[in-house]
């Protein structure tokens, strides 16, 4: 199967910081996306050419008017020249819409093609490059960055090629014309392509600079519009507008230093075309009144010159578009160009059974990017088809960090992890997280309908899947919405409040009764009442799944068969400290009791469960003293 464009080129080198050496490496680069749309590219700077060429013709036919039929006072023959004008307008006109009709198809499917490309691998990048990432950088790539590449495509690389070939065939025809004048024309040239190369390696670097903090910018439009309550609520307006405005300036300056390069380079490109044109007509007018060279010629070669002017001036504007696509392209290699940490398994092994659930640590270890220091260490951890266990700890002793592991948002730095006797690191990733779903503290809704949030991970599912999901995570409310599970949520599902979001978060989680159910405090939003409720209807969905909860809260312990007691992170990292029963280890293991009394409604749990205890032992001694007699 042929590979994508995208798949193609990742493995390329890194672009080169040095603009004098990149020599538009990363624009060439981008060939695979174009090479698709060959066929429009090279119609459209056919159609563009010929448009030019028609234009050229032009002159040629009006000094054929002047030294023919207007020398000689011929008005018959004025009649068929002057319908052949006509006819070139009409051809330059055709071959103007041909331009325009191909631009729509080749410039536009570049650049919808780069834009999925890079929204593609950014799904496959792992949660680190995100973590590592301003989300604006990326906003900005995706859409201002793209958006240079397809005017570079659809019109900056189209006219260098048609103005540099213009130049060549109108300069050869100046030539044959008036040797001298047509070998001026070429030798001024000389020194305006030396200006021009020196100037564009200035503006590649103001043009990556603007697009940079373009990206801070947007990135902090982006987090102001999401923490929007905060920072009403905390009056914080004038701080963040200052930010805003501080950071708008410093884009400011950054395009007006661009927009001063390319004045200057614009001034010097228009300026020497005038200065040649005034040699030119001083030269030529001096050798029609020597009658070396008839009227007719000299309006000719003067009118091809002309024909030279825009070329030659827009060359600037052309240099300058070429070099923002440069830097844009950069900008998108360095995201395409990131090799995902976590690979998709080549292999289609499968997990076992298709409801077993086993789940095992060995000796896994883990740390962050860019950090030696280890989050947790040595944790070798099994829990065995449908049991429930729960992972206690102080804060920042690596209970999240150990669940993110389970569906490979990150992957272990040693050891592994198994799901059914097999390393999740050689199953496929879809296989995997069908197998694993997720419920996090802080739950991350869409954009879209209730519906759509819910069947993400099971898109096929039921109205009784859907119904019995929701009625688990005492959701029921989403009916009483507009219109109730087409109601859309708002981003980040902000329309609903925290306690309703974690609770479709966690029907979506449970919907399709997933082998291995791993919960981060997904109950933390809930009053007692309702979470009560939910962890009443979790235990019904738990007796069938493997499940591994974070218990930060007092009651989630309740949920688990067994519990796992990490130790706080020290510099060689957390690692278990304890692992039993709640009743046990309240019973034999004082850290454990520590963290539980941080905690009254805890304590009160406890104390609760150690007197149901000891009433069901009072009973079962009371049974058997009555066998005995």
């Amino acid at each position: 199967m042929e590979s994508t464009p995208a798949e193609q080129l990742t493995s390329k080198p890194k672009i080169p910081d040095d603009p004098r050496r990149s020599a538009f490496i990363s624009l060439r680069r981008l060939t695979p996306f174009v090479r698709p749309y060959r066929a429009p590219m090279v119609l459209m700077a056919l159609s563009a050419l010929g448009a030019t060429l028609v234009g050229v013709a032009v002159p040629l036919l009006t000094k054929n008017l002047i030294d023919g039929p207007i020398a000689h006072h011929d008005k018959s023959a004025l009649w068929p020249l002057g319908a052949l004008v006509l006819l070139f307008g009409l051809a330059e006109a055709a071959l103007f819409w041909l331009r325009r009709w191909f631009l729509q198809r080749a410039a536009l499917g570049i650049e919808t093609d780069i834009r999925n490309a890079f929204y593609r691998h950014l799904q496959k990048l792992p949660v680190a490059f995100h973590d590592s990432w301003q989300s604006g950088q990326l906003v900005s790539r995706v859409s201002g960055d793209v958006s240079s590449i397809r005017r570079f495509f659809g019109f900056a690389l189209i006219f260098l090629v048609v103005n540099s070939a213009t130049f060549l065939l109108v300069g050869g025809a100046l030539v044959i014309i008036h040797p001298v004048m047509g070998l001026i024309i070429y030798l001024a040239s000389i020194p305006l392509i030396v200006y021009g190369r020196m100037v564009d390696r200035n503006y590649h670097r103001q043009s990556r600079a603007a697009q940079d903090q373009a990206g801070d910018v947007a990135t902090l439009v982006e987090e102001s519009a999401l923490g929007i309550r905060a920072i009403k609520a905390f009056g914080r307006q004038g701080l963040l507008f200052g930010q805003f405005d501080e950071r708008a300036r410093t884009l400011r300056t950054l395009e007006l230093r661009k927009i001063r390069t390319l004045s200057q380079l614009w001034a010097v490109f228009a300026l020497q075309p005038q200065a040649v044109l005034s040699l030119c007509v001083l030269i030529g007018a001096y050798a029609v009144s020597s009658g070396v060279l008839s009227l007719g010629t000299l309006v000719a070669f003067i009118s091809l010159y002309l024909t030279l002017l825009w070329p030659i001036e827009s060359m600037a504007w052309l240099m300058a578009q070429s070099q923002e696509a440069n830097s844009a392209a950069e900008r998108i290699w360095e995201v395409l160009d990131t090799v995902p940490a976590i690979a998709d398994a080549e292999t289609t092994r499968t997990a076992g059974p298709e409801r077993a659930g086993e789940l095992v640590f060995e000796n896994v270890s883990f740390h962050y990017p860019n950090s030696a220091k280890p989050i947790i260490t040595g944790i070798d951890l099994r829990v065995a088809p449908g049991e429930t266990v729960a992972i206690v700890g102080p804060t920042g002793c690596g209970k999240t960090t150990l669940t993110a592991l389970v569906p490979r948002l990150y992957d272990p730095t040693g050891g592994r992890v198994l799901v059914d006797g097999v390393d999740i690191r050689e199953l496929p990733l879809a296989v995997l997280r069908h197998k694993v779903a997720c419920a996090f503290e802080d739950p991350t809704l869409f954009s879209a309908s209730v519906r759509e949030n819910l069947t993400m991970g099971l898109p096929d599912a039921a109205e009784e899947q859907i119904e019995e999901a929701l009625a688990v995570a005492q959701a029921e409310f989403v009916s009483d919405l507009p219109w109730g599970l087409d109601t859309r949520v708002g981003e980040q599902g902000l329309t609903l409040s925290g306690g309703q979001r974690q609770r479709v978060a966690l029907a979506r989680a449970v919907l399709g009764r997933p082998s291995i159910l791993v919960l981060d405090d997904p109950l933390s939003a809930l009053d007692i009442h309702t979470e009560g409720k939910v962890e009443q209807a979790l235990h019904s969905v738990l007796r069938k799944t493997t499940g591994l909860v974070v218990a930060h809260r007092p009651s989630t312990v309740l949920l688990a068969d067994r519990v796992v007691l990490l130790s706080p992170a020290g510099p060689r990292g957390s690692t278990i400290a304890a692992v039993g029963t709640h009743h046990e280890l309240l019973q034999t293991c004082p850290e454990y009791r520590d963290i539980l009394s941080q905690t009254s409604d805890l304590v009160d749990a406890a104390d609760e469960t150690e007197a149901e205890a000891e009433a069901v032992a009072e009973a079962n001694d009371g049974e058997l003293l009555e066998v005995s007699r």
